[in-house]
């Protein structure tokens, strides 16, 4: 869209203009985004991450495994540096099994 097209767009809407163009320039939508619910492991979260979130609420995840301190951790760095396939496959090596999921 140019900016004529964008100014109408935003005019058929009844949104402000430069919120629109702001979206336009993003790509996305101007509000935060966090995944949650489901993420049991650092490739879990890097997955997320690379999908376009913010950021990532991990409860359950964490608390019910057998080592919640490790997997704390290996998600962190998988977070830290999910587009990094290296570092995600070394902080997911050697941990604890995932908790269980619903269908365990």
């Amino acid at each position: 869209m140019d900016d004529h097209e964008l100014y109408a767009f935003s005019r058929t809407r009844s949104a402000p203009y430069e919120l629109v163009k702001k979206t336009k320039e993003l790509g996305r939508l101007q509000a935060l985004q966090f995944g949650a619910g489901g993420i049991a492991t650092s490739a879990d979260a890097a997955l997320m991450m690379q999908l376009g979130c913010d950021g990532i609420i991990v409860g359950s995840g964490i608390f019910e495994t057998q080592d919640p301190l490790a997997t704390a951790r290996a998600i962190v760095r998988a977070t830290q540096h999910y587009n990094d396939p290296d570092v995600v496959a070394e902080v997911s090596c050697g941990l604890v099994k995932a908790m269980n999921g619903v269908a365990d």
